[in-house]
């Protein structure tokens, strides 16, 4: 807004102020109309998350995936992949557990088949 005048922007804060419903009008009241911007500008995009290894999940199932044989996986196994891929950086407990299971029973299997 900084190519219009002082003017124009207190004419188009007044102009949306009128238009609004009694009830938006009661909410800008309440925050005080000098304080409120009618006119704000955009927020910036939400970030993009990242992992302990400062990579994305986009980054994170590519690089997982190409180590993958081409005829080793299905559409299925691509996509749970990217499901734990998400749980994992979004901290869900429910894939969390999934995981330290699925580290557990690696584990269990390779002792069993030391001892056998």
């Amino acid at each position: 807004m900084e190519h219009f005048t002082p003017e124009q922007i207190e004419a188009k804060k007044k102009a949306i102020f009128d238009a609004m419903g009694k009830r938006g009008q009661r909410q800008v009241i309440k925050i005080g109309y000098d304080k409120w911007d009618p006119i704000q500008t955009p927020k910036d995009p939400i970030d993009i998350r990242k992992d302990k290894t400062n990579r994305t999940s986009q980054m994170l199932i590519r690089e997982f995936l190409q180590q993958q044989p081409h005829e080793g996986y299905s559409n299925s196994f691509a996509q749970g992949a990217f499901e734990m891929c998400l749980g994992i950086i979004n901290d869900n407990e429910k894939i969390k557990g999934m995981f330290e299971f699925a580290k557990w029973y690696a584990a269990l299997l390779e002792k069993e088949k030391k001892e056998k």
